[in-house]
């Protein structure tokens, strides 16, 4: 059997399902899996299958031969083989909570990605990838603007050179230019220290002391030009007592970020996740 995962949106009309059943039908496919929403407010329908092959199908021929239906429906889209992992670089700079609870996802099979390699501004991390046996490569970001411009370009070219499909930032303390957004659309992943767009900036957990808040959480989100305005994958949130203290808070924001992160990246990894204008659409498991 040969795996399939297809995602697809376009304008809502008459007949959809049916059209995209027929063509899995056509090619000798059988679903295991099929999630659809339509917005009724925009008019717009977004799906994700999963379907397979018991004939030796290769994922070109699938694409070529759904290009006329695509036309037809005006549709965005895309086809991946379900059991191929992602390659996935992490950037990372000083915080190593994120990047040891992805680490360790993927080695226990939990994530289906592959790691090419890991990028830090720093060099605090480097040992521990190097007991992994995963590349690592310091690229320092200056303060300056245009050698801080040509220092992303360094990112962005070593991402291209892995073949890096995704881009996970692991706590990487440092803003992407627009341009970088702008060529890595939606396959940029950020965690935000918090349920946007609240106490964003410095220090969030003294602020959310000071302000005895009561949750605490944190946001997975796709990373876009607007610093944390992108689509949301997945947030977490867990209860605040008052006599948890500003390190108690911390403590209780890693392991949001750790879980909302690890979640919002499986939920891209299987093509879980469709984007409409400023909305993640995710189809959950």
């Amino acid at each position: 059997m040969h795996s399939f995962l297809m995602t697809l949106d376009c304008p809502d009309g008459v007949g959809l399902l049916a059209r995209i059943t027929d063509f899995v039908a056509s090619q000798g496919g059988s679903f295991t899996e099929v999630n659809q929403f339509t917005d009724k407010i925009s008019n717009w329908f977004l799906a994700r299958f999963a379907f397979e092959m018991e004939r030796e199908t290769s994922l070109a021929e699938i694409r070529n031969a759904f290009v006329p239906v695509a036309r037809e429906l005006n549709a965005s889209w895309s086809f991946r083989e379900a059991t191929k992992p992602v390659r996935t670089v992490l950037l990372v700079s000083k915080e190593d909570h994120c990047l040891a609870d992805l680490l360790w996802r993927w080695r226990s099979g939990e994530l289906n990605i592959e790691i090419p390699l890991v990028i830090s501004n720093h060099t605090d991390l480097r040992s521990v990838l190097e007991k992994e046996g995963i590349p690592f490569m310091h690229i320092p970001i200056p303060q300056e603007e245009s050698a801080k411009e040509n220092a992303f370009r360094q990112v962005s070219d070593a991402v291209c050179e892995v073949s890096g499909e995704l881009t996970v930032l692991c706590r990487y303390m440092q803003i992407l230019p627009d341009w970088y957004c702008a060529e890595h659309h939606n396959r940029i992943i950020n965690i935000h220290h918090s349920l946007l767009p609240a106490f964003a900036g410095a220090d969030p957990y003294k602020r959310a002391y000071d302000r005895g808040v009561k949750l605490i959480g944190a946001t997975c989100h796709y990373a876009t030009g607007e610093l944390d305005a992108g689509p949301i994958i997945h947030q977490e949130v867990l209860d605040v007592e008052h006599f948890h203290t500003p390190v108690d808070l911390r403590r209780i924001g890693r392991d949001c970020e750790r879980l909302a992160l690890a979640r919002g990246v499986r939920l891209h990894v299987e093509d879980r996740v469709v984007v409409h204008q400023s909305r993640a659409i995710v189809f959950g498991n």
